[in-house]
């Protein structure tokens, strides 16, 4: 058998060395998918061309021309200024008493009953299941006649319907702490239940209570099958109830400023959220 030159020697390593190169650097070679960026595309066409059509009829004048009219006549348009106080005042007392009812839920399943996540997932989902017109109109047959003549009555119906989205925010923020050693550790320090949750517990679980807050609020802006069978005149009845022959474009700004208010709001909360963790981490390291 004849023997090897030097160049073929050379050719065999060169190109063992070119196969063997892929797997021998640290990174491993990252695949284009088309698909994503499609179904990226795709998803944002479904939600931003529809939005883009009512800014642009909410912005157009008479004469076709862009303008700020209907945003300016939507202050004094008639009932607007009373519904949007209403649902301010429910938004808030939805918040309120979510927060009160399901922070120290989640915290006491997750320290003391952790075998109950599961059946908490079942209950709180069920909110998604039941349709909101079955459930007021079992309200307002059960309830008394003083309690179906305060508007709040819709707060705690709403409560009801945020719970999913509250629950489960607060439910992942949890989980992504070791909540078990940092109640443990302010327990042996000395402190109860009321300043372990005030003082240790919130501000490790902040990102979650203020992703449920900012969606408890964008539900209560929405939601129009509660409001409607209660007789109640918030932001969503108003806008249909207001005569389109009046001044249609006052109907379609009403709807686009809460949409891209709750939006802002959105980003606003994530936005500070991250500078103060940013500034938290800051003053961890120069420590």
């Amino acid at each position: 058998m004849a023997p090897l030159s030097s160049g073929s020697v050379f050719d065999v390593a060169q190109v063992e060395d070119e196969a063997i190169a892929p797997y021998s650097s640290g990174r491993p070679r990252r695949r284009v998918r088309w698909w994503r960026g499609v179904v990226l595309l795709l998803a944002g066409a479904y939600f931003l061309i529809p939005l883009y059509a009512g800014l642009k009829f909410s912005l157009q004048g008479v004469n076709g021309g862009f303008s700020f009219l209907a945003f300016q006549k939507l202050p004094s348009a008639p009932g607007f200024s009373a519904a949007l106080t209403l649902s301010l005042k429910l938004a808030v007392a939805t918040m309120v008493v979510s927060t009160l009812l399901m922070v120290p839920t989640a915290i006491y399943v997750h320290v003391r009953l952790p075998r109950l996540r599961r059946m908490m997932d079942v209950v709180t989902i069920l909110p998604i299941v039941i349709p909101p017109i079955v459930l007021i109109v079992g309200v307002l047959g059960a309830f008394p006649e003083w309690a179906k003549a305060s508007p709040y009555l819709l707060s705690f119906m709403y409560v009801i319907l945020a719970m999913p989205f509250v629950y489960r925010s607060l439910d992942a923020g949890l989980g992504a702490i070791d909540l078990k050693t940092l109640t443990e550790a302010s327990r042996s320090l000395g402190g109860n239940w009321f300043k372990t949750i005030w003082r240790v517990v919130l501000p490790n679980i902040r990102p979650a209570l203020l992703s449920a807050t900012v969606l408890t609020l964008a539900l209560v802006f929405g939601e129009y099958t509660m409001a409607s069978l209660d007789l109640w005149t918030t932001i969503p009845v108003w806008i249909t109830q207001f005569q389109v022959s009046s001044d249609g474009h006052i109907q379609v700004a009403a709807s686009m400023l809460g949409l891209v208010g709750t939006w802002i709001l959105l980003v606003l909360v994530v936005s500070l959220d991250r500078s103060q963790s940013r500034r938290s981490r800051r003053r961890q390291g120069a420590s």
